[in-house]
């Protein structure tokens, strides 16, 4: 039997992760099997598993590989084709192992030449959601973006992704990271620790924001509160909001395709076009560090880890 390093969850029990060595898995007609290279690391990660699951079990939903294998009814991607790719409650498990089993209508994005593993593992995740997130609010050039945690992974693409729109962004995060947003863009910057933050929004442009995202979790109600009367928001952690003062409360658009765009902002990165921020890159014997370093939301841009 083939085994191979991974990095898994023993049980239903929370925290329960281990790095060991398991089979590698097989594949079907439409899947592709990826040597995987470096892996995104996201707080959803030790937790976003299918409902019957076998452990041990591989956790991660994203990666930058080669294709090494695929099955039979697999015709859009090539054996030793350099892909990132999200591949979400997998039941053969996750992306942190040396092999991970990708299904051909998975999210998945050919690798520019000239950008490394590390890069793209980095990308499809974050990316994604921002565009989503974007196709949600339908924000117009001028228009005020406030954005809640703006300091991640995801917070570093939507700053741009708004400048990019031509709109004008307001930022939270903790003061150490205030010059980071404001070399991505942001026009005004706030730190969530100051009781006072709402107060320095409204003061920068009164009567409110046209919208607002909030990325961190517990920061879509306070985010209302900088929105003008009959504008938006949309929450990424999944806040329950209740519209006020006409204030529309969007939903992710899960159901649009933005893969052809997520594609554009990888050449973007790839010419230098757009900021692509790595804070840290752990080796693979590390992913559980990286894991915790992640879950304690202080990361800034995005946590990577590579294989040997």
């Amino acid at each position: 039997m083939n085994l191979m390093k991974a990095i898994v969850k023993q049980s239903p029990a929370s925290n329960d992760f281990a790095f060991t060595r398991i089979p590698i898995p097989e594949i079907c007609e439409n899947e592709m099997l990826i040597h995987v290279k470096a892996i995104g690391v996201g707080i959803h990660d030790g937790y976003f598993l299918p409902a019957n699951i076998q452990y041990p079990y591989p956790i991660g939903i994203e990666a930058a590989g080669v294709i090494v294998k695929t099955g039979n009814n697999v015709t859009n991607f090539q054996e030793g084709e350099r892909i990132t790719f999200v591949s979400m409650m997998q039941p053969k498990g996750g992306t942190w192992a040396e092999y991970a089993v990708v299904a051909d209508n998975s999210l998945i994005i050919p690798i520019p030449e000239k950008m490394t593993f590390t890069e793209a593992a980095a990308i499809p995740v974050a990316g994604n959601t921002a565009l989503k997130a974007f196709h949600s609010l339908q924000l117009k050039p001028n228009n005020t973006l406030f954005i809640a945690g703006s300091s991640g992974a995801i917070g570093t693409f939507a700053i741009q992704m708004a400048v990019d729109k031509e709109c004008i962004v307001a930022g939270s995060a903790s003061k150490r990271n205030h010059d980071y947003m404001t070399s991505l863009g942001a026009s005004k910057v706030v730190d969530y620790n100051n009781p006072d933050w709402i107060e320095e929004i409204k003061q920068w442009h009164p009567g409110g924001v046209d919208a607002a995202l909030a990325i961190q979790p517990n920061t879509g109600i306070t985010s209302m509160e900088v929105v003008k009367n009959g504008g938006q928001i949309i929450s990424i952690s999944g806040d329950q909001l209740f519209s006020q003062r006409n204030i529309t409360v969007e939903q992710l658009a899960y159901h649009i395709d933005v893969k052809d765009e997520l594609k554009q902002i990888m050449n973007k990165i790839n010419f230098g076009e757009f900021k692509l921020v790595i804070e840290k890159v752990y080796p693979f014997e590390n992913g559980i560090e990286a894991l915790q370093k992640t879950n304690s939301r202080r990361a800034r841009g995005k946590v990577v880890i590579t294989m040997p």
